[in-house]
């Protein structure tokens, strides 16, 4: 009975310590959202002020200002980003499932060496290679353009690291094996049997890649120069770093948060197939 009683209250003592720290990370995760909320519903001279945690009442008109005011070409630049960071998450992570699916199913010559080439890909930091893509690019006539900003994103080796991972635990081969036998062909097993599988790992990654493509300032900032096609990150850029006359933080945080909407959507609606798709992967030999 005291082992019992000793036992439970441990349990209760590292659900207690869990929440606790579950508690503090999640404040630290949405106090900056408040934050950010707070300085969108004030003004430029209050902005100037310093912080206060009481928000103001400057909402609509900061968005008022941005969308008549500004010079900038909001709504464009929204448009531009949704369809730079969507094709981007939806070729990301179908061509890299495809590609963990082709490792992990088939057995063929040098599947160790492709599969370390990959891996070794990952330690290439993009800024290495910004200036010989940059060149090629003007070469094959595709400044302001979003083919070099969608198409590179199909090889993606983190998140075809993450897939095979996850194949690696979820995939039974004897699924595979049962649809052949049933005379399925190679693409229709990966896209009737392999997706569905792969729907939470498809769903983490898809927020990843949409996110990091959508917050990408660095290679759009070299490829994208005509106003009309430019993404979000480069016209908050340029909203920031008007001149005295013209600088407004009200326009800024309110542009900030116009850009943040999109993600906070795009998230709630995967993440629902992260948790509708952990099921699928109980899969018995």
């Amino acid at each position: 009975m005291v082992d019992k009683r000793e036992n439970g209250a441990s349990v209760h003592a590292r659900r207690t310590v869990a929440y606790v720290v579950l508690i503090i990370l999640s404040f630290l995760c949405l106090v900056w959202f408040y934050i950010m909320f707070i300085n969108t519903t004030r003004s430029h001279a209050e902005l100037n002020r310093g912080f206060t945690p009481l928000p103001s009442s400057h909402l609509i008109e900061n968005f008022t200002n941005l969308f008549t005011k500004s010079t900038q070409p909001v709504i464009r630049g929204m448009l531009n980003s949704l369809t730079v960071a969507g094709l981007s998450a939806l070729l990301c992570t179908y061509f890299s499932t495809m590609t963990a699916y082709a490792i992990h199913a088939y057995d063929f010559k040098m599947k160790k060496f492709f599969y370390t080439f990959i891996l070794m890909v990952m330690m290439i930091p993009s800024q290495v290679t910004a200036l010989g893509f940059l060149q090629l690019m003007r070469k094959m006539g595709l400044e302001d353009n979003f083919v070099p900003l969608i198409v590179p994103s199909i090889a993606a080796p983190i998140t075809f690291f993450y897939m095979k991972q996850y194949m690696d635990s979820t995939l039974s081969l004897s699924l595979v094996e049962a649809a052949r036998i049933d005379g399925a062909g190679e693409f229709r097993i990966f896209n009737s049997v392999v997706l569905p599988l792969m729907k939470p790992a498809i769903s983490v990654q898809a927020i990843f890649t949409f996110v990091s493509s959508w917050n990408n300032y660095f290679i759009p900032s070299l490829i994208l120069h005509k106003d009309r096609m430019k993404t979000l990150p480069i016209l908050i850029a340029q909203l920031r770093s008007a001149d005295f006359l013209k600088f407004d933080m009200g326009q800024v945080y309110a542009m900030i948060t116009f850009s943040i909407l999109p993600v906070i959507v795009i998230y709630l609606v995967l993440s629902q197939n992260i948790v509708a798709g952990v099921q699928l992967g109980g899969v018995k030999e």
